[in-house]
C-alpha cells in the first residue's frame, strides 16, 4: 500500500505518468483543420488515382521550403506549436516557452517545446515520389507550409523521427484509436493535393478507416 502511495506521488511530482489516453475533446479543439469524417475520406480514397511511387532521385527537403513566416509574424513551426498546445506562452521572438502538448501519435504529455517537432501528414519526400517532383519549387513550399488542411501535426520529436517518410503501410501511430483521425487526414491530404498512392498504401489506409465510429476523432468501439 505504502509502495502504490509512493507512487502515486511521483508521479504528480515528476509527470512519471504521460501515457494517458489522446484526449479527445482537446483534440477536436485543437486538431489541425480540414480532418474530414471517416465515411468522407472513404469515398475520397476511392478517388485518389494508384500508381507506384517513382524513384526518390533528386529529393531534397531544401526543395520544399519551411517553415515560412505567417502574417502573424510567427513562422508556420511557432504557429503549429501555439495551436496544438495548452495555454503556450511565448517570446517576442514567437519561440514556445512553456505550454502543455499531448502527442496525437502516443497520447503522451510533454511540457517542454524542444520535445515536439512539427509532423507532415504526408512526409515530404513520400508527395516526391507520388507527383511532387514535379512541381513549382513555391508550390512545394506551399505544401510544405500548410495550415489550412490536415497536414501539419505537433508531435514528439522521436515519434516523428521512428515515422521518418513512411506510409501507413510502413508505418503507423502506436495510439491505435488515432487510427481513423490518422487516415483521414492523409487522405485528405492526398486528395487536396492531388497526389498518388500505392495499393498497399489504399489497402492499409482502408483498414485504418474501418476502425472509424461515428466522426472522425473517436473510431468505433474507442474507450479512450
Amino acid at each position: 500500500m505504502k509502495s502504490a502511495t509512493l507512487f502515486s506521488a511521483l508521479v504528480l511530482v515528476f509527470g512519471v505518468a504521460q501515457a494517458a489516453p489522446y484526449p479527445y475533446a482537446q483534440l477536436t479543439e485543437r486538431a489541425a483543420p480540414g480532418v474530414p469524417s471517416g465515411e468522407d475520406a472513404k469515398t475520397k480514397l476511392a478517388k485518389i488515382r494508384v500508381l507506384a511511387s517513382t524513384s526518390g532521385d533528386g529529393y531534397s527537403r531544401k526543395l520544399f521550403p519551411h517553415w515560412k513566416e505567417q502574417s502573424d509574424g510567427c513562422n508556420t513551426r511557432e504557429d503549429v506549436l501555439k495551436r496544438d498546445g495548452t495555454s503556450v506562452q511565448v517570446d517576442k521572438k514567437c519561440a514556445a516557452t512553456a505550454g502543455t502538448w499531448v502527442c496525437p501519435y502516443s497520447g503522451k504529455t510533454f511540457t517542454k517545446s524542444s520535445d515536439m517537432d512539427i509532423d507532415h501528414m504526408v512526409p515530404l519526400k513520400n508527395a516526391w515520389i507520388s507527383g511532387a517532383s514535379s512541381w513549382t519549387t513555391e508550390k512545394r513550399g506551399d505544401f510544405a507550409n500548410d495550415l489550412k488542411n490536415p497536414q501539419l501535426w505537433a508531435v514528439n520529436d522521436r515519434v516523428n523521427e521512428a515515422k521518418s517518410d513512411a506510409s501507413p503501410d510502413k508505418w503507423k501511430p502506436a495510439l491505435t484509436s488515432f487510427y481513423c483521425t490518422y487516415a483521414s487526414a492523409w487522405v485528405e491530404v492526398k486528395s487536396v493535393w492531388d497526389l498518388t498512392i500505392t495499393d498497399a498504401e489504399k489497402a492499409t489506409l482502408g483498414q485504418m478507416l474501418d476502425t472509424c465510429g461515428g466522426n472522425s476523432t473517436q473510431p468505433a468501439g474507442s474507450r479512450l
